[in-house]
């Protein structure tokens, strides 16, 4: 194995990228990177300062915002002018129906590029071996020479399901149309990444199919 080895993740609402970029993290140490919460951060910070996607779309609304990383564990953290938020509120109905619109804004979207591009010095300065970021552009725009590219998806029933499981609502093809259709960065395969079915196989299924793929880069 390479001494320092970066996985690309990438897919749509409850394909599996969390669960299976957790369990990866925690067998190769890796530093752990949701870029999903990136927006979903930035959307509830925003919302919390009265500031509507309307208002979003000047980039002078957004000069304050200070970007840091805090780690835990194996999970890097993002802090929005040093608060965080908690998994329950990211998770919320109001963020669900609100992200993709935030997210779909150039400026936001440029605001976290430079951030998350960063999180690979991130894990070598904190001696992780390796980073597995996971997202919906991380191959195609954030990490383009990963070491290794996945695409995870299912079938929307599954994937409705898992969403169900993690006490979410928000539609399936609603957040498919949102996200394949932006005009900034749309969710899409990038080039030679390997693509897996999650609906086929269970979690520990699908990470053992990855570690192989890891163990002989």
């Amino acid at each position: 194995m390479k001494s320092f080895i970066s996985i690309a993740i990438d897919g749509g609402a409850g394909s599996g990228k969390s669960t299976t970029a957790h369990n990866i993290s925690n067998m190769f140490n890796f530093l752990n990177v949701d870029t999903g919460s990136h927006y979903r951060s930035i959307t509830a910070s925003l919302i919390n300062h009265n500031i509507s996607v309307k208002d979003a779309l000047n980039p002078k609304n957004l000069n304050k915002i200070l970007l840091s990383s805090k780690i835990i564990k194996n999970k890097s953290q993002i802090q929005i002018n040093g608060t965080s938020f908690s998994h329950a509120e990211l998770r919320s109905e109001r963020i669900n129906l609100n992200v993709s619109r935030y997210s779909s804004i150039s400026s936001i979207r440029s605001l976290l590029f430079k951030y998350q591009k960063s999180q690979c010095e991130l894990a070598k300065k904190n001696k992780f071996s390796g980073i597995v970021m996971e997202g919906r552009d991380i191959g195609t725009i954030i990490l383009p020479d990963a070491d290794l590219k996945l695409f995870l998806f299912a079938n929307e029933s599954v994937r409705h399901q898992r969403r169900i499981q993690d006490g979410e609502s928000d539609l399936i093809q609603k957040r498919d149309l949102l996200d394949s259709t932006r005009s900034i960065a749309p969710l899409s395969e990038a080039q030679n990444c390997v693509k897996i079915d999650t609906s086929k196989f269970s979690q520990s299924q699908v990470v053992t199919q990855i570690s192989q793929l890891i163990k002989s880069l």
